[in-house]
Order: structure tokens, then C-alpha cells, then sequence
């Protein structure tokens, strides 16, 4: 068990609003789902073929987990709010012993699943989506699919292909490990509260070779740095690199950041590495 994890203890008591229900709490970014169509299809968005086992981030009052429990997989759920832990204990028996008191950012994948490979979906929270983006792909080699809903723009972001103005490091990153598909959008008017802005699911689906054959540290250095000045071509943004004068006329260096593939960012890297490998 990791550091800061919970043993498991049932929960007893009652949720403290009159109907039973869980109060959505704005400082953990809680909206929560009411339409069952929706949740429906959120469920039906993954394959569950290849793994058997499933987590789900935020669960609220289960409106997604009831779907889930459905499929006939070992599902596990991850809530942060004590309030929800309670509901869910109190409603969903079947969910004995899988219900994390957590926080998804700072939990450790092995205790769930001893690093068996597992899919990650959910409605997450808006406030913490990029993140929880960034820590699937740190564990990806675990992490065969990923769905779920985001808001709109953050999603859009995701899956946008380059030489789209929203196409950005979050976009390269992932589309470098991920297929990633643009399902649907979601009105804020089936959520409760109703948010500011509409959602948006997508469906991230490992590639079947998602090893780089460039260091990936690398990688991400230049990604990074090369959208930190996004309106500049790269020859301006990657100065930081200190490139001789020789690899720096290269026409890709002519480019700005969002014109070029995840499949051009490798072969970037690829051309600094290999310079950086004959100056040693």
C-alpha cells in the first residue's frame, strides 16, 4: 500500500442532505450527470475487450456506475468527496472493497490492480481534467483505453489534428500514445448543477506500438518547448537547444509548432537527439 492510502473500513451513517442525495461541492468541481442516455453511452464508449478491469474516476452518485457494474468486468471506483464514498457504499453493496477514498492525482495504480492493465473512464471533473490526462499517460503501459467526458474544449483540444488552432502540446502528447476519437458533445443542461460550459467525451485508445523511437524524454522537452512560443516557427522557439547553424536550415525548422504531426514532433527529435549523440 502507498503512502497516504486508506485500509478499506465500511462506511456508516446516512448522507446529510433531506433526500438522501449527495451535495455537488464547487471547490472539487462536481457536476453531476443526470441523463441516463447519456451515462448509457459513456458506458458503451469502450471496448472492455483485452482487460478486466476497470476504473472509474468521480463517481458521484453512480448514474455512470450502474452501467458499468453491467458489463461484467471488476470495476473499481476512485471519489475524493467523503459524502459520495458514503452514498456509494450505501447504494451499490456490490461495490464492497472497490470504493478508493482518493485522490486520483496522487494514487498509486498498483493497489488496485498490482499493475495489471485496466481502463480508465468517468465523468471527470473539469477543474482537474488535464491532469488526470497527463498522469493516464505516465501510466500507459497499464492503461489500454481511456473514455469519458471533459469539458468541450479541453476535449476538442485532445483529439485536435494539427494545423488546428486548438492542436497543442496536450494534443501531441497524447496523440502519440493514443488514438484518440471525438465522440460526442453534452449540453449543460443534463448536469446538476448545470455547468458554465458543454462536455465533451472521447475515446483514447492505446496504439498498438505506443513505444517512441526517439528518447521520450526528449520528446517532450521539444513538444513543450516548441508551443511555449507557439506563434514563432521552431527555429526561433527551440533556440533553448543551442543547434548548429547546419541543423537549424532544415525546412522543418521554417514550421510553426501546430503545423506539424505528431509523427513530424518524433522526427524533430530524432534530428536533435542524433545531433546531440554526434558532439559527445
Amino acid at each position: 500500500m502507498s503512502k497516504g492510502s486508506k485500509k478499506y473500513t465500511p462506511y456508516k451513517g446516512k448522507t446529510t442532505t433531506g433526500d438522501g442525495s449527495v451535495r455537488a461541492k464547487k471547490y472539487l468541481g462536481q457536476h453531476f450527470l443526470t441523463d441516463e442516455n447519456v451515462a448509457q453511452k459513456i458506458a458503451d464508449s469502450i471496448s472492455y475487450s483485452g482487460y478486466k478491469n476497470v476504473l472509474e474516476i468521480g463517481p458521484g452518485m453512480g448514474v455512470l456506475t450502474k452501467y458499468l457494474l453491467k458489463k461484467n468486468t471488476n470495476l473499481h471506483v476512485i471519489e475524493i468527496d467523503p459524502e459520495s464514498v458514503i452514498y456509494l457504499h450505501e447504494n451499490f453493496p456490490e461495490l464492497h472493497g472497490k470504493v478508493h477514498q482518493q485522490d486520483f492525482l496522487k494514487y498509486d495504480f498498483k493497489d488496485i490492480f498490482n499493475g495489471e492493465p485496466f481502463a480508465i473512464i468517468g465523468n471527470f471533473p473539469y477543474n482537474i481534467s488535464t491532469q488526470i490526462v497527463f498522469k493516464a499517460l505516465e501510466n500507459r503501459t497499464e492503461i489500454p483505453e481511456f473514455s469519458g467526458m471533459f469539458q468541450k474544449e479541453v476535449a476538442q483540444r485532445i483529439a485536435a489534428p494539427h494545423g488546428n488552432k486548438t492542436y497543442g502540446i496536450l494534443s501531441v502528447l497524447t496523440q502519440a500514445f493514443y488514438e484518440v476519437t471525438y465522440l460526442f458533445t453534452v449540453s449543460t443542461e443534463v448536469f446538476n448543477p448545470p455547468p458554465k460550459v458543454e462536455g465533451g467525451v472521447i475515446r483514447l485508445k492505446r496504439k498498438q506500438d505506443f513505444s517512441l523511437p526517439c528518447d521520450e524524454a526528449l520528446f517532450f522537452r521539444v513538444v513543450k518547448a516548441a508551443f511555449m512560443h507557439r506563434r514563432k516557427t521552431l527555429r526561433n522557439s527551440l533556440k533553448s537547444f543551442q543547434l548548429p547553424d547546419d541543423l537549424r536550415e532544415d525546412p522543418i525548422f521554417d514550421q510553426r509548432p501546430e503545423q506539424l504531426s505528431t509523427e513530424q514532433f518524433i522526427d524533430l527529435t530524432l534530428k536533435i537527439q542524433q545531433h546531440a549523440i554526434s558532439t559527445k
